[in-house]
């Protein structure tokens, strides 16, 4: 197999397990979780909210590691913490001991993605780059498809699917470990430290912060929303997470399109898209048909915008690609750290459909961050 292709099918698999799995498929499980642990909407939030600072500190650490030591490592780490902190999910006996798994299990995120666009710097031809990075990061839409089944076929036991999906991670550690080629193990020379803050990557902050905290409204409680809106048990969440994940694979056409049509019109086509998809699940007037199209619509802009803002990054900082990728995507999980227990504090506090509302607008504020300034 050709080695660009080799690369992409292995980070590609390595993203749906971190991503997918051991990150969002919390939140497609958190009904049942919080029915056998008793937990609040705020504490729900905070939970995921950790799930999401893990990752914020891990992405740091991460980009760091792999400029020094090299991307197969690092990688393959990502794989094996994903999979130890799913096995803590799997076994919590309560909330405490959930919060620390869910923390570690996301904090494989930010592991995964900085190793992968160093790796595709060093071993994909540049004109394929962008394609090559968007179709890896499409893998979250992939992990996330294929976690509704398993909430389909095995109901509410979300003890036994994190167990599969753990078993699954330490199968990804090891296709890793053989898959990453020694190339992408040279570490980068003279680079350290935080690069210079341009007006390029103070945008791409503003931008990737507000569209992180928005998405924590269906991300973290997407669940919850459908079970109240329309009654739907955990099957009918499945379904949900499906059709986000399907869609979420159309997001390896991030780069294709940001080629064609230029950053800012995609950025601002798919924030309005995710604005309407929270609309479309949140507010109390949806229908089912309604709600799972806001999944499609979700599940599309979402991959498109992590899409857009990897692009972005790695174009504002090209002899930089892992720190480039991590300060986008670093920001977003800052802002699904922050966004997601405010979110449950407004639904707890208010209604949900005045925390839909609220967090269908911020999605939109974050078109104001220009990204004219990345050539």
């Amino acid at each position: 197999m050709n080695p660009s292709l080799y690369l992409s099918a292995t980070g590609f698999g390595l993203i749906a397990v971190c991503y997918g799995f051991a990150r969002f498929a919390f939140g497609l499980f958190l009904p049942q979780v919080d029915a056998d642990l008793s937990l609040s909407p705020t504490l729900s939030g905070l939970i995921s909210g950790g799930s999401f600072l893990g990752y914020c500190i891990a992405i740091i650490l991460s980009a760091h590691l792999t400029e020094r030591i090299g991307a197969r490592a690092v990688a393959t780490g990502a794989a094996l913490v994903a999979a130890v902190g799913m096995t803590g999910i799997a076994t919590a006996p309560d909330s405490l001991w959930l919060a620390s798994a869910v923390m570690l299990a996301g904090s494989s995120t930010g592991l995964a993605s900085p190793p992968m666009a160093a790796a595709v710097a060093k071993v994909v031809h540049p004109d394929r780059q962008s394609n090559t990075n968007t179709i890896i990061n499409a893998g979250t839409g992939a992990g996330v498809v294929l976690s509704g089944p398993v909430a389909l076929m095995i109901g509410g036991q979300w003890r036994l699917a994190f167990a599969i999906f753990s078993a699954v991670a330490f199968l990804i550690a090891v296709a890793t470990a053989l898959s990453v080629p020694k190339k992408a193990n040279m570490a980068i020379k003279n680079a350290s430290g935080l690069p210079p803050f341009d007006k390029a990557l103070t945008h791409l902050i503003v931008a990737s912060f507000l569209m992180g905290a928005s998405s924590t409204a269906l991300w973290s409680f997407g669940s919850q929303l459908v079970g109240l809106r329309l009654g739907w048990s955990h099957s009918g969440a499945g379904l949900l997470w499906i059709a986000i994940g399907a869609a979420g694979i159309v997001g390896a056409a991030a780069g294709s399109l940001v080629t064609r049509f230029g950053i800012e019109r995609i950025h601002w086509t798919f924030l309005s898209t995710m604005a309407a998809s929270i609309l479309l699940i949140g507010l109390e007037s949806t229908t089912p048909a309604l709600t799972l199209i806001g999944g499609i619509l979700f599940g599309m802009a979402y991959i498109m915008l992590t899409g857009v803002y990897l692009v972005w990054g790695v174009a504002a900082l090209p002899d930089r690609p892992a720190t480039g990728l991590m300060i986008g995507f670093l920001t977003i999980a800052i802002g699904q750290t922050v966004g997601a227990p405010i979110f449950g504090l407004l639904m707890e506090q208010f209604t949900a459909g005045y925390a839909v509302t609220v967090f269908a607008c911020l999605t939109l504020t974050a078109g104001l961050a220009k990204s004219k300034s990345v050539g």
